[in-house]
């Protein structure tokens, strides 16, 4: 099964417990950013510890750390898809975006400039939040070159104006500032999971006027996670794609450490489901944020958080290979219980 160097392979379980030792993204080395770029790396997971962007309960910006301590449960190979991500492309945890707490425009250029690195080197990035407000720096640096499309696991739009009468950088407001500022193409935005009471619909009708395609979870659970990823594979096409997902997309029965909870959401496995159908898409990075553990309950969210990221890793992975000119490793005593 071995592609990728032993240096790029995280600590196994079965060498050191998942106790031991300090925690990274996955258990894979950690680099620093500067480093990245001559070690090889193709993947970087970042954490971005800020919830500046919060309008009501706080604690996202400890989502990182939790999700750093949690994914030490994760291991080396996808046991669904038979994908062996860290054998498939050199991955690495590059730290923290470290943030001005006290200063959102501020911490909103220092996340720019950290992904404007992770792009001149050719990285691909995956990230932990932080508030949602992290998605538009982040997009600010991903699509200098060109809109992007954007698939968003959400149960709100995120595409709210602004709010207490005139603040336009919230977490409620990222993906309107984004389509503004041309970093999104409208046309092809899905987003999926939004659900729960709102203010006055704002939101919807700009989504509506602007050509992005809500799935509602009523229209979820009416057609179901196959149907609704055709349709985002689709609005999606063959073009450059970021891929949102905020935690409170799924039912806070199981993923309650949240700042807005919306109760109906769907199930970790049909999250899983989901992020799998992205197979093949052109992802140009992807996050999972609005993880907060003061919310949480027996690190049930981050540990959540934790397995959308590695998700994430098992889709992109491959993806990387095939722009390196590499196969995608699989375990192969897996396929071959899976085609009995």
């Amino acid at each position: 099964m071995q592609a990728i160097d032993d240096a790029f392979l995280p600590v196994s379980a079965l060498e050191v417990p998942r106790f031991a030792g300090i925690p990274s993204f996955m258990r894979l080395p950690q680099v620093a950013p500067a480093e990245a770029q001559a070690l090889g790396v193709e993947i970087a997971i970042v954490g971005i510890p800020w919830d500046g962007g919060t309008t009501n309960r706080a604690g996202a910006r400890h989502g990182p750390r939790a999700m750093r301590d949690a994914s030490t449960m994760v291991r080396m190979v996808n046991q669904a898809t038979a994908v062996a991500p860290f054998h498939t492309a050199r991955m690495a945890d590059l730290g923290d975006v470290i943030p001005n707490p006290v200063g959102l425009e501020d911490t909103l250029q220092r996340i720019e400039t950290f992904y404007d690195g992770l792009v001149a080197a050719g990285i691909t990035p995956l990230t932990a939040g932080g508030d949602h407000l992290t998605s538009l720096p982040v997009l600010r640096a991903l699509a200098k070159a060109r809109p992007v499309g954007m698939i968003h696991f959400d149960s709100h739009t995120d595409l709210f104006s602004d709010y207490f009468g005139g603040a336009r950088f919230t977490h409620g407001t990222p993906f309107r500032r984004a389509i503004e500022e041309g970093l999104l193409d409208p046309k092809r935005v899905v987003q999926i999971g939004i659900r729960g009471s709102t203010y006055d619909g704002e939101d919807r009708e700009f989504a509506a006027s602007a050509g992005i395609r809500i799935i509602t979870i009523e229209e979820f659970f009416d057609r179901g996670p196959a149907a609704v990823m055709a349709i985002a594979r689709d609005i999606a096409g063959s073009n450059p794609t970021y891929v949102s997902f905020d935690i409170d997309a799924i039912d806070p029965s199981q993923a309650p450490g949240t700042g807005t909870p919306e109760i109906g959401g769907f199930t970790t496995f049909q999250a899983l489901t989901m992020i799998r159908a992205l197979s093949g898409l052109d992802i140009i990075g992807a996050d999972v944020v609005e993880v907060s553990p003061p919310f949480d309950v027996g690190g049930l969210t981050a540990y959540a958080g934790a397995t959308v990221l590695f998700e994430f890793a098992c889709v992109v992975a491959p993806l990387v290979a095939q722009r390196k000119g590499r196969a995608t490793v699989f375990n192969e005593r897996l396929r071959a219980v899976a085609k009995r």
